[in-house]
């Protein structure tokens, strides 16, 4: 996906459609950790401890309530 920066009063920013955030787990509350090498950017969610541990632990219920017809439907 190629996105361009928007202008935002002095400065530029870049818009973050729905999708792309929801895959990510992202709200417009979630902060972002940015990190460049000189070429590039990289933006990962800060996450909460206590909602990611709630997160892992709602994954693994669903792994373990459904993984077996999980792997049949893969086959």
């Amino acid at each position: 996906m190629i996105k361009n920066l928007t202008r935002h009063g002095n400065s530029y920013a870049l818009v973050i459609d729905r999708p792309i955030l929801e895959l990510i787990r992202a709200t417009p509350e979630t902060p972002f950790e940015i990190i460049s090498d000189g070429r590039s950017l990289i933006l990962t969610p800060v996450r909460d401890p206590k909602e990611e541990e709630k997160f892992e632990k709602a994954i693994a219920n669903v792994h373990e309530r459904f993984g077996n017809a999980m792997r049949k439907l893969a086959e």
